[in-house]
């Protein structure tokens, strides 16, 4: 499967640089170095008897890549593209957006665009933490870190010089004594034998959740919700003719992003509490949204409480994207933002009475890398931050650098926001991997569909289905929805089904008899994607164009 080549190590004392190059373990009288291979786990690891600097740690690996594979190396968050490609494949990142242009959007902020460089060459393709080359036979060689919380894993393909490299992102780390480094698993067999056993070594067992229906309100009516909306879609997915399982209220309620117990009376005038017991009594779980690391300009938070931002090495605020008034990152390590978060959660399901909470645009907890922490390990400490705060609710993560995930969050979304349109706006193909597409969002659901199930219940973003506010034709529309049904467990709509006409309700029918089947495989050949599936004993073939 894979040959080691060289282990790379260089690391800096007192702003001096020092470089090793080996294939074994090695050192000297202030560093060791120690590499081990046991043939399905790779270790690199380092031992120091004063402080260092770390710049680079990686290993590369020949790979004789054949022409008929196709390679899949899973994106840094939720929202970034994630399919398989061909070996001629190349990436785009932000490079050629002009410079004022990002600097008043921030796309960086958003993926890995500043700490990975991207080559558009055919065949340079870079993931993080597992990815995998696939034969014609169906054969998976994986790679997958197994320990992302000491620092997040690159994985990088260059298939003209035939070389696989795995990176750790640890440029800057500041040790004392030792650094756990690279640990991969490498497995070579069928797609559920070599995940099963990735999931295995990282002793996370398969999630005891159930897959779900539901609605949410986000792409019904955006941040323009209020009590008498809501209940009105309550109503309309009553009728639906199956069992709704959560009905989930997103973004809009409160008055700005950051303030999350100031709700708009306006909107709310009766406050959270009587619709989370109003979704309660019809039997299904109240879900409610929230963005807990950022805050957006024109918060109060953001005013008031300047120190709970996350500065860089000039004490400038972090900024985490352009959504809203521009939303900035906070610091999860900040004993007074914790305390306030603590009480955010504590008032959410303690006396508002949600249930679920969808816990949003989380990658903006290690956008900044510290002296004595990487961004996995920040990430990592973010998340066990919320599974504690969470208590017994079940979180749904988004926006979250995918491995940081497993095992710790219910549910995750897996792929990009889809849009009414099938492949965005027009001129945002111009910018970030982690822009909004349902094309892509569809894309990602298939091709991250190994997770479900394993690591947290995937969910794949909604389905719509109506005419109103809808550009996409029927067949895009039913291309989703089908999709979504077979390759994540989460199935959300954001529709007033009470306004379906029969097309519409017999389609939504169609779709429930595919929730929870099985996917055996799939394959992208150009715009055609071709889905074997598995049914209550039933094998099927689904043919799409995206």
């Amino acid at each position: 499967m894979l040959k080691l080549i060289d282990v790379k190590f260089a690391y800096k004392v007192d702003g001096k640089g020092y470089a090793v190059t080996t294939s074994e373990s090695t050192g000297n009288s202030r560093v060791s170095l120690d590499v081990y291979d046991d043939g399905e786990v790779f270790r690199a690891s380092v031992k120091t008897r004063s402080e260092i600097e770390i710049v680079k740690l990686a290993a590369r690996f020949e790979y004789d890549f054949r022409e008929t594979d196709r390679i899949f190396l899973n994106g840094y968050q939720s929202w970034t593209d994630s399919y398989e490609h061909t070996i001629y494949d190349t990436e785009h990142g932000i490079d050629h957006v002009p410079e004022p242009l990002n600097g008043r959007y921030a796309f960086n902020a958003y993926g890995d665009y500043d700490f990975v460089k991207y080559v558009r060459r055919k065949g340079r393709l870079h993931g993080f933490s597992y990815g995998y080359v696939k034969d014609s036979f169906g054969r998976f060689d994986l790679i997958g870190s197994l320990n992302e919380s000491s620092g997040f894993t690159v994985i990088k393909t260059d298939t003209a010089k035939k070389t696989i490299t795995v990176e750790k992102d640890c440029s800057g780390l500041h040790i004392t004594d030792s650094y756990d480094g690279i640990a991969v698993y490498m497995g070579s067999g069928s797609e559920n034998e070599v995940f099963d056993r990735y999931f295995e070594l990282m002793s996370i067992p398969p999630t005891s959740e159930k897959p779900i229906f539901g609605y949410t309100s986000w792409y019904r009516h955006y941040q323009d919700i209020c009590e008498s909306y809501l209940l009105d879609d309550l109503e309309g997915i009553k009728t639906c003719g199956f069992k709704a399982d959560v009905f989930q209220i997103d973004d809009g309620y409160q008055t700005a992003v950051g303030d999350w117990l100031s709700i708009d009376m306006s909107k709310f005038p009766n406050g959270m509490r009587p619709l989370a017991e109003r979704i309660a009594a019809e039997g299904m779980t109240p879900g409610l949204w929230l963005a807990p690391f950022v805050c957006e300009f024109k918060s109060e938070m953001f005013t008031e409480h300047p120190d709970w931002l996350l500065k860089d090495e000039n004490g400038a605020p972090v900024r985490a994207g352009c959504n809203w008034s521009n939303q900035y990152a906070l610091d999860i390590y900040n004993e007074e933002f914790r305390d306030y978060l603590r009480e955010v959660f504590r008032t959410v399901t303690e006396e508002w009475g949600f249930e679920l909470l969808k816990l949003d645009f989380l990658y903006a907890a290690c956008i900044l890398p510290r002296r004595d922490k990487t961004r996995g390990r920040v990430m990592a400490d973010g998340m066990d931050l919320l599974r504690e705060l969470a208590g017994g609710a079940k979180i749904l993560g988004c926006g979250v650098p995918m491995a940081s995930a497993f095992g710790t969050v219910d549910f995750c979304r897996i792929g990009t926001d889809v849009t009414p349109e099938w492949d965005g706006q027009d001129y945002m193909k111009l910018f970030h991997r982690e822009r909004p597409s349902t094309k892509y969002s569809i894309l990602n659901s298939v091709f991250r569909r190994q997770l479900s199930g394993r690591a947290f219940i995937n969910d794949p973003d909604v389905f719509m289905l109506r005419d109103t506010d809808n550009s996409m034709s029927v067949k895009q529309r039913r291309t989703l929805a089908e999709i979504n049904a077979m390759c994540g467990g989460v199935l959300f709509n954001s529709d007033n089904m009470g306004e379906y006409g029969e097309a519409q309700n017999e389609m939504f029918a169609d779709l429930m008899l595919l929730h929870g089947s099985r996917v055996l495989s799939a394959e992208l050949d150009g715009s055609r994607l071709t889905i074997a599936a598995e049914k209550d004993g039933r094998n099927f073939i689904r043919e799409y164009t995206v």
